[in-house]
């Protein structure tokens, strides 16, 4: 079964086929369905292959197709590596953008690009798959690079509003970024090792000089910034919220943004090899990018503008992870993670369709008995998230917790902090859209008052004069809300893959187990430490509930005083960035440029000049006149005759 192995990428590059040439032709819904059965077969294919590779040696199998690139010693295959690690990240990967599909069928019904829509998305999960399953880091980087292009498509999808293709442009070009870091940190891979195998290099880590590893390992977690969203790169992700509501659970919560996160982890063995200081390095910059991305998201009004920056703290969690030797438990928290943040972005684009489009928090409010399936999930997907026990978040960020606390109690006592902001934005969320008062038009009253005298479906039509005095919010169309539901389950239970009370329960470590077990730090928790940990996870948890409940339902607290300026313009570094790019940093880089055009190229073209003059007075020298070739004959013989002289002793 697990021969199989070659099917998952393939259908949804299929699908990107088909939709590529014959999408226009197809139309909508065809064209839409076809996406979804696509990426839907792939994830039953994904789980074939999961049960056949029980049966290999380490849960490890090599496929190799084809040689990609031959060039003397170099050489890249068309390869496929399917392990622990990779098989954890294709089953989420296919399952959530199975369901991301389905729920776009329904969000994108009636736009004129409806096709393209499903284009892009089938080539972006095949990208996707392409970098978790690549037995080598040129054919991951492919899957790195695809990616950030249909980021670039998805994110613009919507071009023809100004702000949507500059967030596309600034993705792009953020992410460029990482990439050259990515390219450094292979370049070095090859010429210290000879080769770029997952297989072939990573064993040979421990040999490694600790300077070529800390090398290697700087420039990979650069790469890794750039595409999940790190400190000081961060800065595109909340303005990708520009693209379409399934975009933004796609890219956002499930795949794009891990995939940094997959990086590290997978490269695990030269994080081992490294300088102390680089673990110490990525452990830092994930809690400084968990807690300041936390204080933003306090202040925003933006209903996604909230889970961008949600979604960025909790990267900042995994790399916290990362960095502390806890690579189960950043994989723990990205399953986790993908399954509530998905439920929720795709939760509020349900909320934004039913609004007419209306993303804004202050114009909401009381929705939770006009859209009770988009209520109902999205408050799972909330306690998730806020870690209230028992579900799914509660576990996996405790997990962090954890080994946060073994290797520092100042990363503990950040990481509590972030998580107790965490519950508190995520409440602050829940309660100005599904709870309070009904901001959303003067007929608020009247809608919520004869709901249950009146079908929902009615609230849909309106006239654009009625539409111009009060919005009707409605309930989605199934196509939107099944995956809700299906989501909804999987953030309730998720946690029990990794339970902590015994080793028995500790599935996902002992799946992992081949690929991170002789790197990861090993935690000795006694019963009572055990219990400690929890009880006070819950408690920061439910103090953050508590705070948001007294601020934004009881109003005992006056919201303005949390909600700073500062916070809203996010500590001000996107600005800061922005003036240092069109200030000073404008004119070192217009410095380099002409460094590059006055040395650099000036040199080559030097050389080409000189040569090209030296040859034309050589071109004299060959004048075809019999007479002047014997007087060089014989001036050469001459000259000859000295040299041989003058090395003679006499």
């Amino acid at each position: 079964m697990v021969e199989l192995l070659w099917l998952i990428p393939s259908l949804p590059l299929a699908g990107f086929l088909v939709l590529l040439f014959l999408g226009k032709r197809i139309g909508e819904p065809v064209a839409g369905w076809l996406g979804t059965a696509m990426v839907g077969l792939s994830f039953v294919v994904a789980l074939v292959v999961f049960a056949g590779l029980w049966n290999q040696p380490e849960h490890t199998y090599e496929l190799s197709l084809f040689t990609w690139i031959p060039a003397g010693s170099f050489q890249v295959d068309i390869g496929f590596l399917l392990d622990p690690l990779s098989m954890a990240m294709v089953l989420f990967v296919t399952g959530i953008a199975a369901l991301i599909h389905l729920y776009s069928i329904g969000y994108m019904h009636g736009d004129s690009r409806f096709p393209r829509f499903f284009t892009y998305l089938n080539l972006f999960v095949f990208s996707m798959l392409m970098l978790v399953l690549g037995d080598n880091l040129v054919l991951t980087f492919l899957g790195w690079e695809g990616v950030g292009a249909c980021s670039y498509f998805l994110i613009s999808f919507w071009f023809e509003k100004d702000e949507n293709a500059s967030a596309g442009k600034k993705a792009f070009i953020t992410n460029r970024v990482g990439d050259w870091g990515f390219m450094v940190g292979t370049f070095v891979v090859f010429f210290a090792l000879g080769t770029v195998k997952y297989t072939e290099f990573l064993p040979l880590a421990p040999g490694i000089a600790a300077t070529t590893a800390t090398f290697i390992a700087f420039m990979l977690f650069i790469g890794a910034m750039g595409k999940s969203a790190q400190i000081p790169l961060f800065i595109w992700l909340p303005d990708a919220m520009a693209g379409p509501t399934p975009v933004s659970a796609l890219i956002h919560a499930a795949t794009m943004v891990t995939a940094g996160v997959y990086l590290m982890v997978r490269i695990n063995p030269i994080l081992a090899a490294s300088a102390s200081w680089l673990p110490w390095t990525i452990a830092i910059i994930g809690c400084a990018t968990a807690f300041i991305a936390a204080t933003i998201a306090i202040a925003q009004q933006d209903i996604k503008k909230v889970l961008a920056y949600s979604t960025v703290s909790q990267l900042g969690f995994m790399f916290l992870a990362v960095g502390v030797g806890g690579y189960s438990a950043a994989i723990f928290h990205m399953i986790t993670h993908a399954f509530f943040k998905a439920l929720m972005f795709l939760g509020a684009g349900s909320v934004i369709h039913g609004m007419h489009e209306e993303q804004d928090m202050r114009r909401m409010g009381a929705l939770r008995k006009l859209m009770p399936v988009t209520a109902i999930t999205f408050l799972v997907g909330w306690l998730a998230i806020s870690g209230v026990p028992p579900f799914s978040g509660f576990w996996s960020k405790d997990d962090i917790l954890a080994y946060a606390l073994h290797k520092s109690p100042v990363l503990y006592v950040f990481g509590l902090i972030t998580a107790l902001m965490t519950a508190f934005y995520m409440s602050r969320l829940v309660f100005r859209v599904f709870y309070g008062d009904a901001r959303w038009g003067e007929s608020a009253d009247a809608e919520l008052a004869n709901l249950d005298a009146h079908d929902q479906s009615a609230t849909v039509d309106h006239d654009e004069s009625d539409a111009a005095h009060a919005i009707h919010p409605h309930e989605s169309p199934r196509t939107m809300l099944i995956p809700l539901v299906v989501l909804a389950f999987f953030s309730a239970i998720a946690g029990v893959m990794n339970l902590p009370f015994t080793e028995k329960l500790e599935f996902l470590d002992h799946w992992l187990e081949p690929v991170v077990g002789a790197n990861q730090a090993v935690l000795h928790l006694g019963g009572g430490q055990l219990a400690f940990e929890l009880i006070t996870s819950t408690i920061v948890a439910l103090t953050g509930i508590g705070l948001a409940y007294y601020v934004y339902l009881k109003k005992r607290i006056d919201a303005r005083r949390i909600e700073l300026p500062f916070f809203a313009n996010g500590w001000y570094i996107d600005q800061g960035i922005t003036a240092f790019m069109g200030g000073i940093g404008r004119k070192a880089f217009e410095m380099i440029a002409l460094f590059d055009s006055v040395v650099i190229d000036g040199a080559v073209n030097g050389v080409g000049r000189a040569t090209r003059g030296g040859a034309v007075r050589l071109r004299n020298v060959q004048n075809g006149y019999v007479r002047w070739y014997a007087l060089m004959i014989g001036v050469g013989a001459v000259v000859i005759m000295a040299f041989v002289l003058t090395q003679v002793n006499f």
